[in-house]
């Protein structure tokens, strides 16, 4: 697979001339995930060009020990690394992610998320939890489809397990999704848990992804 393509897992595309992440003792980190701006539909606020990726340490990852990192269109023409030797089979065997997926994007329209923190829907006036409280057991589980936030996605609602760290932090509560990686047969934060990386729509439109940060959470 072209270094350059969307994927989780794999080998990374990074510049010769840059810094490869290492984690706090030191270590060269996981990536996890590469988001390739120029396959993805444009969306709101989003780069169109770039590649941005998510690293996880080796040990330490559910510490949130984690690197973001954003390269421009101009270091995509740069040498890039091609000798990943400095990281060993065994360093993977830690990971959320368990086997290299390739990405590909369809744009869609999210319809809300119960536990996003910004879904603030309200039915004759109730909000969603109160409403549901007088549905019958099938239209409860009609209404939960509905407004279902799981999967991969760029963008639109997140989903958590417990609940939406934004909702405890008035700093980051209007902050936007920029990747949600959700359970798959390859992929599990911690028991059922999702990855999620965050960041101001300010600092995503200025591309200013060393404000970005992970979060992940599980049962």
């Amino acid at each position: 697979m072209n270094l350059k393509e969307s994927k989780f897992l794999g080998k990374p595309f990074f510049p010769l001339d840059k810094e490869y992440p290492k984690d706090e003792n030191g270590k060269p980190m996981i990536m996890v995930a590469q988001l390739n701006f120029e396959q993805i539909p444009e969306l709101d606020s989003f780069p169109k060009n770039g590649i941005l990726q998510l690293f996880l340490s080796v040990t330490d990852w559910y510490q949130e020990d984690f690197a973001i990192i954003y390269h421009t269109v101009e270091e995509l023409s740069k040498e890039s690394l091609n000798d990943f030797s400095f990281i060993t089979e065994k360093d993977y065997e830690e990971m959320p992610v368990f086997k290299l997926h390739q990405l590909s994007f369809e744009k869609g329209i999210d319809k809300g998320g119960s536990e996003d923190s910004q879904f603030d829907y309200l039915f004759n006036g109730v909000d969603y939890w109160d409403f549901t409280e007088k549905l019958t057991e099938q239209q409860e589980e009609l209404f939960g489809k509905y407004f279902d936030a799981s999967g991969h996605k760029i963008g639109g609602y997140a989903e958590f397990t417990q609940s939406d760290p934004r909702d405890y932090n008035t700093v980051q509560k209007d902050d936007i999704q920029i990747l949600q990686i959700d359970v798959d047969d390859q992929i599990m934060f911690g028991d059922n848990g999702l990855g999620h990386i965050f960041i101001s729509k300010e600092n995503l439109i200025k591309k200013d992804f060393t404000k970005a940060y992970f979060y992940w959470d599980c049962c």
